[in-house]
């Protein structure tokens, strides 16, 4: 697995998409919260992180599929994937592999970020004057979503052998379970399984960590849903092999 992982990393990280990527997203968050005059945390009032945090997980559907398109599309494309699974790993190895090397390009593009918090801390009148709780929960939410974001776009990646179609399924799937529940359940005709179907989708666990309440039940979640998108990829690629 570490194997997959190093190769993942280097493979991203000597490309010009990797850092174009990673560049789109820190410049396209830096202009949410320092630029445009509705998100700009200048014109709030006072020191907060709150564009950052609502408006992220948009802007990770876009990131996370561009870095997760290649993972097994590019393999079958080359025809190197046959080759992969005639290596000693076993198929998830070389999911968990690919996983968390996505995962961790995720948390370096986010990385970054924490300079925001550094600087809101300086600006705050007191100096200081930040929800610091709020913002480590806010952190974790933002890290816990980068995860199943990736574990959908490993699974993307493996429903096909075009990256464009994986970042297209990817950034749709992602959309779909951050705020197609949510929708749904706001419909009026579901009386009381409204709720329930809200809770289904990721909006409602990652509002509740958001607010600095990392609460077990929304951890369990996370990780479970990334379990399950990762256990259907490797059903996927083992009925392929």
């Amino acid at each position: 697995m570490i194997s997959i992982f190093l190769k993942e990393i280097n493979e991203f990280l000597n490309s010009l998409i990797a850092y174009v990527v990673i560049g789109v997203f820190l410049i396209g968050i830096g202009v949410i919260m320092w630029v445009f005059p509705d998100t700009n945390v200048l014109d709030y009032g006072y020191a907060s992180m709150e564009p950052l945090f609502s408006l992220g997980p948009y802007v990770f559907m876009f990131l996370i599929p561009a870095i997760t398109m290649k993972s097994f599309a590019e393999e079958k494309r080359s025809g190197t994937m046959e080759l992969l699974q005639t290596l000693p790993f076993t198929n998830a190895q070389i999911i968990l592999g690919k996983f968390f090397a996505g995962f961790f390009l995720v948390l370096f593009s986010v990385l970054p970020t924490i300079i925001y918090y550094f600087s809101l801390n300086k600006l705050g009148n007191p100096p200081g004057n930040l929800d610091t709780p709020g913002i480590i929960g806010s952190y974790i939410g933002l890290i816990l979503l980068g995860g199943v974001f990736t574990s959908i776009g490993i699974l993307s990646s493996a429903l096909t052998g075009n990256q464009i179609v994986s970042f297209i399924l990817a950034a749709f799937l992602s959309f779909l379970f951050y705020a197609g529940f949510d929708a749904i359940a706001g419909i009026n005709i579901w009386s009381e399984w409204s709720y329930v179907i809200g809770e289904l989708g990721i909006m409602a666990h990652y509002a509740s960590i958001s607010r600095g309440l990392v609460d077990l039940k929304d951890v369990i979640y996370f990780i479970s849903l990334v379990s399950l998108m990762l256990l259907i990829t490797q059903l996927i690629i083992g009925w392929r092999k």
